[in-house]
């Protein structure tokens, strides 16, 4: 029995709505169980610091009708500074290096190794976070500390983010390197089969013309990558402002602290809920 087309579209876009309408329940869900933290706070929770859970052995007291532990106060602009920046750092590392391997294993790879390769590349995004993190703790933080960091000081010290103190390792620019590490498999995967999707002949009119491969890639295939690139970047911050473990064990996990550069240490969202919060 053949199905009206009327009937596929009403039936699809159904489908299709699904996404943006779980999107909604989950705000409202959220909105709703945080409306208490919200009205004691007021918006302006924001804009500080200032994170104290209050004495654990005074009396409660009513502060804009909720009964909380006096001194209790929560600001988390140091946990949106620390998640938005952090996860800025590693998509600006991870973009050019993600799009650099996509070009590399499209265009330099032999054929018969390019398969392998790829998969190499998509295994590791399947590493769990974890293993990163610990990676990160046991190798890469004495060696930036102790080889890279001092040197970053001494020749970017003009530029105020870049100065000393390089303090310990654990920081800001350790746990954007780690999760630049773990979004550089998403963006190269993606990346490489857009390139892949380019057409034969546009690539065979532009060597037909005389350019070279690399000036076909720069100016033929590149451009036409503006849009998947944009998309991958989106999914790949979203990995990134999500990412608990690593970040956990590399960034030092400051509180109420905003550093003043970049080998400071710093805390996230994802990771201060799990630090931080019994219930996690």
């Amino acid at each position: 029995m053949r199905v009206p087309n009327d009937t596929f579209k009403y039936s699809i876009g159904a489908i299709a709505a699904i996404v943006p309408l779980m999107i909604v329940a989950l705000v409202i869900f959220l909105t709703y169980n945080a409306w208490s933290a919200l009205s004691f706070n007021g918006f302006h929770f924001l804009f500080q610091n200032d994170w104290n859970i209050g004495s654990q052995y005074g009396t409660p007291v009513m502060i804009n009708g909720h009964e909380v532990l006096p001194g209790a106060n929560f600001g988390i602009f140091f946990l949106l500074f620390g998640t938005i920046v952090s996860s800025l750092i590693a998509l600006a590392l991870a973009v050019p290096i993600g799009l650099g391997a996509a070009v590399f294993l499209s265009e330099a790879v032999p054929p018969s190794l390019r398969q392998p390769a790829s998969m190499l590349v998509e295994m590791l995004a399947s590493i769990p976070s974890v293993v990163f993190g610990l990676w990160g703790t046991v190798v890469l933080i004495p060696f930036m500390a102790h080889h890279v960091y001092p040197t970053m000081a001494e020749v970017l010290g003009f530029i105020p983010f870049f100065a000393g103190p390089t303090r310990s390792g654990y920081g800001l620019m350790s746990a954007s390197i780690v999760l630049m590490l773990m979004i550089v498999p998403l963006i190269t995967a993606n990346m490489r089969e857009a390139i892949a999707l380019t057409p034969k002949e546009l690539r065979e009119s532009g060597l037909a013309l005389g350019a070279t491969r690399f000036e076909v890639m720069r100016k033929i295939v590149l451009p036409r990558l503006r849009l998947p690139l944009i998309g991958v970047s989106t999914l790949a911050l979203g990995r990134a402002l999500g990412e608990t473990m690593a970040v956990l064990m590399v960034s030092g996990n400051a509180l109420g602290y905003i550093t003043d550069n970049v080998y400071g240490p710093v805390s996230t969202m994802a990771a201060f809920i799990v630090s931080q919060l019994d219930s996690a």
